[in-house]
């Protein structure tokens, strides 16, 4: 009898270390593997012109995307920029689809990537929040949350957190 319980105490150890992981739970608004950090929008000099939005942005899954576009709740449009060279000069330019593999960084910055965010409300003041939202080839969106900064406020070091 003895020997009976403990075989069927094995059995049942067995067959739940052989179960397969669950996978990782959606969680609306949020792409698996991707993290934002160090969020922030920087509202232009003179008032009404259109914001920058930087960040850090961390991709850990498996599949591989691509950032098709950006929206910025408070502002009429956004679009997702970058610099690049034409006639011979360096100029900002709409980005192309951004790739994102496991182990993709990518810094979204003064001078490079960012999100021009084309008529902010003109309600938004520094110290606010502004919401961000980024949509991946499939459809797939990650909200998060930026820092609202005023012209000329430090650009490279955010304090906002957009996880």
């Amino acid at each position: 009898m003895v020997i009976a319980g403990a075989l069927a105490g094995t059995i049942t150890l067995t067959a739940c270390a052989s179960e397969p992981e669950a996978p990782a739970e959606e969680v609306a608004g949020t792409i698996p593997g991707m993290s934002v950090s160090n969020a922030r929008m920087v509202l232009g000099a003179v008032k009404g012109n259109p914001a920058a939005v930087y960040f850090d942005l961390k991709y850990d899954a498996d599949r591989g995307l691509s950032i098709r576009r950006a929206d910025v709740t408070q502002a009429g449009s956004a679009t997702l920029h970058d610099y690049g060279e034409y006639d011979f000069k360096v100029q900002m330019m709409e980005a192309l689809p951004i790739p994102l593999a496991k182990g993709t960084e990518v810094q979204f910055k003064p001078g490079g990537l960012h999100i021009m965010a084309f008529d902010p409300s003109p309600d938004l003041k520094p110290g606010d929040k502004a919401e961000i939202t980024i949509t991946v080839s499939g459809g797939g969106t990650h909200v998060f949350e930026a820092e609202v900064l005023a012209a000329g406020d430090e650009r490279a070091a955010g304090t906002g957190d957009g996880n």
